[in-house]
C-alpha cells in the first residue's frame, strides 16, 4: 500500500479549515432565523422626529407651533462686524507679573479677557492689580498690550 502523500499536520490544518468554514456557514444560517423571527421594523416605527427643543421624539411635530423663517435671515459663515469703533486705548488691572522673566497679564476691564504684556512694552515698573492703561496689538501668539501707563489714583 502507499503512503499518503499528506502529512498528519496538513491533514489537521484541512479539518481546521473544514471546521471554520461549517461553523461561519452555522453562524449565518442562526442570524437569518433570528432576522426573520423578529420580523421586519415598519418603516413608520424607524422614523424619529426632532421637538421645538432638540429632543428625539416618535411623534410627529404639530404643525401649529411651526415657525417661519425667511431664507434672507439666515446667515451662512462669519456674522457681519458691527462698524462701531472700539476706543484703541483700554484700561485694566495687572493680573500677574513676573519681573525676573520680564512679562505678565493684564484683565481687560471692559471685556474681561486676559491680554499678554511685556516689559518692553511697559513705561514703568508695575505690580499685580496696578490700574493700567493700555492698547492691544494682535501678535504672532495672541493679543499683545503694547504702551501700557500706570493710571494715576485720585
Amino acid at each position: 500500500m502507499a503512503k499518503s502523500q499528506q502529512s498528519f499536520n496538513k491533514k489537521e490544518i484541512e479539518k481546521k479549515r473544514r471546521k471554520k468554514k461549517q461553523d461561519k456557514q452555522e453562524r449565518r444560517a442562526q442570524r437569518k432565523a433570528e432576522k426573520t423571527e423578529r420580523g421586519s421594523v415598519p418603516f413608520e416605527e424607524m422614523i424619529s422626529y426632532v421637538d421645538e427643543n432638540g429632543n428625539l421624539t416618535s411623534t410627529p411635530p404639530d404643525p401649529s407651533k411651526k415657525i417661519k423663517i425667511k431664507a434672507e435671515d439666515i446667515i451662512l459663515g462669519v456674522p457681519p462686524r458691527d462698524n462701531t469703533p472700539m476706543d484703541p486705548i483700554r484700561k485694566g488691572h495687572i493680573k500677574f507679573f513676573n519681573d525676573e522673566k520680564g512679562y505678565g497679564f493684564i484683565i481687560d476691564s471692559e471685556t474681561e479677557e486676559s491680554v499678554f504684556v511685556h516689559i518692553n512694552n511697559l513705561d514703568g515698573p508695575v505690580r499685580e492689580n496696578d490700574q493700567v492703561m493700555f492698547e492691544v496689538e494682535m501678535g504672532p501668539k495672541g493679543a499683545n498690550a503694547v504702551n501700557v501707563k500706570m493710571v494715576e489714583q485720585v
